[in-house]
């Protein structure tokens, strides 16, 4: 399995190790081959270093947004202890996997319950990683998965998920998330589009694994979906400084009456799309997570803001990362999200 900065006390990571077997990517050689076909799970990214601006940005995000996150933490267990009573958190790789180890925490915190946390690799078009659920299925009873992410963008990992499960009996597609601005689960800490301080960040925030890779050459019929361990940054690692950050938040008092929003995001998106004359909605990237993505690891055409949200400073990244990027940075009337990344076409870069 792939190593980590991770402890196992606090994940068990079910990905192959394939470190030195793949050699990460620029951004727009990554995209050229992207858009004329290749899979985006074939390759890996040479990951963002951030400048000393960015890395201040984020500093301050984690200062002023610890809280929100630490109580939609919160929110969600308190949720998944209503409807759950035996569980197991099953993280999606990798934006998932920070948020399972809160989760983990807070519930050890507040109900004494230890519980296992798992983290595997879906992919989009190619699915939930075969023999991570058969490991899964060995050690624990199907109604016992609990699928956990970061948040929600238009829902495509949640399609993904729910079309993957068909092929798994008393296995629940439900998903629970921290924010859920498109709407689709009611297991999620809030529906607003919030900032959660390690969407800013890529590996060095998320255990020092890349993304999630599969390549017919390198990953086998029994193997594991692959990652590498980034051995190079773990000078810059700030995984456990921000679980440490959200969990000295955590308030096991705190409620909330959030109204369910009317609609789903993937209408906006397909909105935004016509309006912009975009053909393939894989290159509207709604909600500050996907918008902060696109800046990170893809060739970003434009940014749009909502316009209510012109001077929320939980846009600062993204607005920063637009400024190093040269991307130009529209005020929209977004509904559901704050921020939207649109991706450029291939014959534009």
């Amino acid at each position: 399995m792939v190593k980590s900065s991770y402890k196992d006390d606090d994940v068990i990571i079910l990905l192959k190790d394939i470190t030195g077997m793949v050699e990460p990517q620029k951004t727009e050689e990554r995209e050229k081959l992207i858009q004329s076909g290749r899979h985006y799970s074939e390759m890996l990214p040479i990951e963002y270093m951030p400048t000393q601006e960015y890395m201040k940005i984020y500093k301050e995000a984690l200062t002023n947004y610890s809280k929100p996150t630490a109580l939609a933490v919160g929110v969600l267990a308190d949720k998944i202890m209503v409807t759950r009573k035996k569980f197991v958190i099953v993280s999606l790789a990798r934006a998932g996997i920070p948020i399972g180890i809160l989760l983990k925490r807070y519930l050890l915190s507040k109900y004494n319950i230890n519980i296992k946390h798992y983290t595997i690799s879906i992919i989009r078009d190619k699915g939930i990683d075969k023999n991570a659920m058969k490991f899964l299925l060995e050690r624990h009873k199907p109604e016992e998965l609990l699928f956990v992410d970061g948040w929600s963008g238009k829902g495509a990992i949640y399609k993904e998920l729910k079309k993957a499960l068909l092929k798994y009996s008393n296995v629940s597609d439900e998903i629970a998330v921290l924010a859920d601005p498109a709407n689709i689960t009611d297991l999620c800490g809030t529906h607003e589009d919030i900032l959660i301080p390690s969407s800013c960040l890529n590996c060095t925030v998320s255990g020092l694994i890349s993304r999630t890779f599969y390549r017919s050459d390198i990953i086998g019929e029994n193997d594991f979906h692959g990652a590498i361990y980034y051995d190079n940054l773990r000078n810059a690692d700030l995984s456990y400084d921000f679980i440490n950050a959200i969990e000295k938040e955590f308030d096991f008092n705190y409620k909330t009456t959030e109204e369910l929003p009317k609609g789903k995001g993937i209408d906006e998106a397909i909105e935004i799309a016509l309006k912009f004359h975009i053909d393939n909605i894989n290159f509207v990237k709604p909600g500050i997570g996907e918008t902060t993505r696109v800046l990170l690891r893809r060739i970003p055409w434009k940014i749009l803001i909502n316009e209510k949200n012109k001077n929320d400073f939980q846009l600062e990244g993204i607005k920063r990362l637009a400024k190093e990027r040269n991307v130009k940075v529209l005020y929209y009337p977004l509904k559901f999200y704050k921020a939207c990344g649109l991706i450029k076409k291939v014959e534009d870069v």
